[in-house]
């Protein structure tokens, strides 16, 4: 952390230095003379930024992407291949049954064809924009499940040596099987010995 804080300052250092020079031979030699402006701006060493002359339409992509995934979803229900049916049907049965003067597409259909063509070119482009924002909340997830994981390996790895060091620290620990066996082997002592040793015992607690 110190390290970094030194370069910090160093390169603030190093910047103050920079923009007191040039503010000092700004004020030697005066402003730049436009040709070297032009010079500055042509730089073949620098990409240069193409100003579109044709201003497009930027609309907002979050409401838009929520839209086509709308229709996505709405694109691949039974409810909609039924009335995709259903109209291509009454659409062909009109302009073959109907009489000469109300049929607005007659055969080969070609309206039709522009009519269905027209809806294959926007349905695709659509349904490919909703997989994409599909995969980027797959990724999302699949990055969040990934760290989850992580942190609960390391929880588990911390726990385990937890558990390890407990166990360790129990094993040195006299247990109440432990003291009731000594307690009794103090007892048949005390209980094997004569009244001679009792007394001399007595005498030195006393």
């Amino acid at each position: 952390m110190a390290g970094d804080r030194r370069d910090l300052r160093d390169r603030r250092d190093l910047r103050e230095l920079r923009d007191r020079r040039d503010q000092r031979l700004r004020e030697v030699t005066g402003p730049r003379p436009p040709e070297r402006e032009d010079r500055r701006r042509n730089r073949l060493d620098q990409p240069q930024r193409r100003r579109s002359r044709v201003t497009l339409p930027n609309p907002d992509s979050e409401a838009f992407g929520r839209l086509s995934e709308r229709i996505a979803r709405f694109l691949g229900t039974g409810r909609f291949l039924v009335w995709m049916t259903v109209l291509i049907l009454l659409w062909v049965t009109w302009n073959i049954l109907a009489p000469a003067g109300w049929r607005f597409d007659e055969y080969p259909f070609i309206f039709l064809t522009l009519v269905l063509s027209l809806q294959a070119s926007y349905a695709a482009p659509l349904i490919l924009l909703a997989q994409n924002r599909q995969d980027d909340r797959d990724k999302v997830n699949m990055e969040q499940d990934r760290s989850r994981g992580e942190r609960n390996i390391a929880d588990t790895e911390y726990l385990t040596r937890e558990v390890a060091a407990l166990r360790h620290g129990l094993g040195e620990v006299a247990t109440r099987d432990f003291l009731r066996s000594e307690l009794q082997t103090l007892l048949k002592e005390l209980e094997n010995r004569s009244p001679g040793d009792r007394a001399e015992v007595d005498e030195h607690s006393a």
